[in-house]
C-alpha cells in the first residue's frame, strides 16, 4: 500500500531528525501547521510554494509530496533539407527541398535561441571545419540570425556553393574562415557571398 503524503513527510522528517514543528517554521508557517496536515488532513494539500521548499530541503521529487508529474515537453517539426553545406572547398547548393520533418523538443530549440519557424537541418561535408564540425554531421541552422559574430559558425552561399564557415566582415565584403589550418581564408567581395543562417547545434551520430 502506498504512503500518503503525510506519511511520506513524517518518514522524511524522522530520517533527517527534524520535527514537523521545525519544518513548519522552515516554510514560514505556524508551528502546528504540518502537524495538522499530517494528523488531521488540514489543509488537504500542501501549497505549491511549501511543497517546493520541502522537496528541495529533503532532496526529493515534488511528486512524493503531492505534486503533479511534469508533462512531456511539446514537440515541433523542423525540416531536414536536401542541401549540404561544405566544410571543404565548396559544395554545389543544388535544389533545396525538405526530405522529411524531424521532431525536436520546443524547449531544446528555445534553449538554443532558435525560433521554430526559422530552424532547418542540413548535412555537412568536407573537413575544413574539423575538429569542430566533422563530415557527416548534421547542422541545426537558425535562418533568422544573419549577423556574423566572432564566436559563431554560419552557413554562407557563395555563387553556386554552400559553405559552413566562421565569418568576418572586412569593409563591404566578407572573409570566410576555416577551423582546419590547412584551408586558407576565403575573401568575398560585396555581393559575392550571402549569409544564410547561424549554426546553433551540431547533431552528431554517436
Amino acid at each position: 500500500m502506498s504512503e500518503t503524503v503525510g506519511e511520506t513527510l513524517e518518514r522524511l522528517a524522522a530520517a533527517r531528525g527534524i520535527s514537523l514543528s521545525e519544518l513548519s517554521r522552515l516554510i514560514g508557517r505556524n508551528l502546528a501547521y504540518l502537524q495538522q496536515f499530517v494528523r488531521r488532513g488540514t489543509p488537504r494539500r500542501l501549497a505549491e510554494a511549501d511543497r517546493r521548499v520541502l522537496a528541495q530541503f529533503f532532496g526529493v521529487d515534488e511528486t512524493l509530496l503531492g505534486g503533479t508529474a511534469a508533462a512531456d515537453p511539446p514537440l515541433v517539426s523542423v525540416p531536414y533539407l536536401t542541401v549540404a553545406a561544405s566544410a571543404g572547398s565548396g559544395q554545389a547548393a543544388g535544389e533545396e527541398r525538405a526530405i522529411r520533418q524531424e521532431a525536436f523538443a520546443a524547449r531544446l530549440l528555445r534553449d538554443a535561441g532558435i525560433s521554430p519557424p526559422a530552424a532547418s537541418i542540413i548535412d555537412a561535408v568536407g573537413d575544413s571545419m574539423t575538429p569542430t564540425i566533422l563530415p557527416g554531421d548534421r547542422l541545426l541552422v537558425d535562418r533568422s540570425d544573419l549577423a556574423p559574430a566572432s564566436d559563431g559558425i554560419f552557413v554562407v552561399r557563395r555563387e553556386e556553393e554552400l559553405l559552413v564557415k566562421r565569418v568576418r566582415y572586412d569593409g563591404a565584403g566578407l572573409t570566410l574562415l576555416s577551423d582546419n589550418p590547412d584551408y586558407p581564408p576565403l575573401t568575398c567581395a560585396k555581393g559575392e557571398a550571402t549569409v544564410i543562417g547561424r549554426v546553433r547545434l551540431l547533431l552528431r551520430e554517436p
